[in-house]
Formats: structure tokens, sequence, C-alpha cells
């Protein structure tokens, strides 16, 4: 059986997106230092199993969203927690706007996007 250990993704302020993550979903930095022959700067946030790496470039752009249409983008990162309405209420804290509210079998859902251009998707399973 193979699981997914983590994923790499583009952000402006690597300190910035993991200190949320880390208020939002009780995860800790696990690794940070320069990546890509000091082209840039990595966190990797998460849990002692699995986590993000967030790689921070000297310079990034931002462009408009193509979700799900352009091969090869990430469409949203799904992150499955306990309890949803805490999680909602941290995300709200955060300054964040959850949407797309969905209750289903078997559980239920909302998502945010973050100031990266990130969407995650929130799980709570029944």
């Amino acid at each position: 059986m193979a699981r997914l250990e983590h994923a790499n993704i583009t952000v402006g302020d690597a300190a910035k997106t993991a200190a949320w993550l880390e208020r939002v979903f009780g995860w800790s930095i696990r690794w940070e230092g320069p990546a890509l022959s000091g082209n840039g700067f990595s966190t990797h946030v998460g849990s002692e199993v699995d986590y993000l790496a967030l790689y921070q470039p000297k310079t990034t752009t931002c462009g408009t969203r193509s979700s799900y249409s352009k091969q090869g983008e990430l469409n949203h990162v799904g992150i499955v927690v306990e309890n949803l309405a805490v999680v909602e209420a941290a995300v709200r804290a955060e300054g964040y706007e959850p949407h797309s509210h969905q209750d289903y079998e078997p559980g239920e859902r909302f998502y945010f996007s973050d100031e990266n251009e990130i969407e995650y998707e929130i799980i709570a399973y029944d």
C-alpha cells in the first residue's frame, strides 16, 4: 500500500503560510532551509508522517487562476479534520472566507483560498 507523504507548493511567504497552517491545523515545522541551490527557501509543515513543503522562490508571480482547466495545475489541497466547526472558526479567525459547504455521505466539507491563491478543502468524516 502506498501513501502520499508530501506535496510541494510555491508560496509568496513560507513563514507566514507555515504560521497559519500551524495555528489552524495544529501542525509543526519539521524542517526549513535553503532550497534549489540557494534560489529559494523551503519550510516543511505538517505531522510526523506527512506534510506540505512550502517553497518560496526569491521572486514569485501571481497569475490568473485557471483551476480545473489547465493541465498540471493543483486544484486544491484536501485536509481531513476531526471537528469541522472548530477548524472553520480557526479559518475565519485567520481572515479567510469558507465557502461551498456540503454535507454528503460520508461526511461534511467546506473550501477556502489563502493569499497564495491555493484552495483548501477541509473534510470531516462521520
